[in-house]
């Protein structure tokens, strides 16, 4: 048995950090003597010790972990891995734009000596939107879950008989965002009007073109809306985007292509 000062230095981790541990229940000790109060561990449970160590560097939460070290599915094991393992890529590509983003900055901003430049680098125009026929999924979602709802309509377009078009989007009908949790309509576009959940009328909207991943996409609304009024229009609906090139069809997110509606009209 291995008192809780020993436990600590041969797992390296501070004593604080164990006691924390025992009281929620992730790691209890294997005696504690009812005199004293002092913690006694088994050697074995260094290995357990290691594990959640390891799953913390993987970027799992102490509630997490203190379900995954009693799985024995190994499937479901399994799969909680590897999709921690895509939340991990996806954070280091994100990360790796944002370098790559405020390295660009920095050259924009020493070449003109206007920090925001950045964001005048948009052309806003009035321009009819496409009629699209759509499959559509509406719901209060976080943008985390996109993916979860295109993959329902992708799943349905096979069942249901119908023809993706390739052209994709999503819009909004919050009027305050929220990234967690907004009313928010995802859809894909379809060749068969009839058996489209909606069909989307060509509307007169501002319009721009957004270049890059979506983390900026801020800077192309905010583009619009200076633009909507400074030229005297008005919002006549629920902005939306169409992807046009994304990570399906492009290896690299400075090369992914948004368009930004928002319908409006002439006050």
């Amino acid at each position: 048995m291995l008192q809780i000062g020993e436990f600590s230095k041969i797992c390296q981790v501070s004593v604080k950090t164990l006691h924390h541990y025992d009281k929620i229940g992730l790691l209890v000790p294997a005696r504690v003597d009812r005199f004293t109060g002092y913690r006694y561990y088994k050697t074995e449970q260094i290995d357990t010790m290691n594990y959640i160590q390891r799953l913390k560097r993987y970027g799992f939460s102490l509630e997490e972990i203190q379900h995954l070290i009693t799985l024995s599915d190994k499937k479901e094991l399994s799969d909680k891995l590897r999709r921690q393992k895509e939340k991990l890529v996806r954070e280091q590509q994100e990360m790796a734009m944002i370098l790559n983003e405020l390295q660009t900055h920095i050259a924009i901003f020493e070449r003109t000596g206007d920090i925001m430049t950045y964001q005048k680098g948009y052309t806003v125009e009035i321009r009819k939107s496409p009629a699209m026929n759509i499959l559509a999924k509406r719901a209060m979602m976080g943008v985390d879950e996109f993916g979860k709802y295109y993959g329902m309509l992708f799943e349905r377009a096979p069942k249901e008989h119908v023809t993706p078009t390739g052209l994709n989007g999503a819009r909004y009908y919050d009027e305050e965002f929220s990234q967690e949790s907004s009313d928010i309509e995802v859809f894909i576009g379809i060749q068969e009007k009839d058996k489209a959940d909606a069909v989307l009328e060509p509307m007169e909207c501002a319009m721009t073109v957004h270049r890059g991943g979506y983390s900026t996409l801020s800077e192309a609304y905010g583009a619009i809306v200076a633009w909507i009024i400074e030229n005297g229009y008005e919002y006549a609906g629920a902005p939306f985007d169409l992807y046009i090139k994304t990570q399906f069809n492009t290896a690299s997110p400075e090369d992914w292509e948004t368009e930004v509606y928002f319908p409006v009209r002439k006050k």
